[in-house]
């Protein structure tokens, strides 16, 4: 089992930022792909971003490419998600998300790659 509780969310501006974090236990963190999803009201769960065990390869979704920064602290057990350049379409509740098993990044696309989800964090963008 793992456990991830994630921080950080709330109300920013348009054009602020914001760090998620998110912490696990339970399971040697080392060996986990990580990403971020996010859900926003009447809408599916979409992929963020996702980093790599070592942190040594990222993949992003083009909404945020450029904007968003995944990365990891594995001897702190902690994943981030750095936030710039926020816009109102941003706005929703992002969750972390944990992976075991072997497999390209790219092919964690979908909820369905994940075994271990957050209870989420809010954040909301004003205009």
């Amino acid at each position: 089992q793992v456990q991830l509780v994630e921080s950080g969310g709330g109300l920013v501006q348009a054009g602020g930022s914001l760090r998620l974090s998110c912490a696990a236990s339970g399971r040697t963190f080392s060996s986990l792909v990580m990403g971020w999803f996010r859900q926003a009201p009447g809408k599916e769960r979409e992929f963020v971003a996702t980093i790599s065990w070592s942190g040594g390869s990222t993949y992003y979704a083009d909404s945020v490419k450029g904007r968003f920064t995944i990365s990891r602290d594995n001897a702190n057990n902690t994943v981030y998600l750095q936030m710039n350049s926020l816009q109102p379409e941003d706005t929703a509740v992002y969750y972390c998300a944990a992976a075991t098993g072997p497999g390209s990044l790219r092919g964690r696309l979908s909820t369905r790659s994940y075994d271990y989800w957050g209870q989420g964090t809010q954040v909301t963008v004003s205009s």
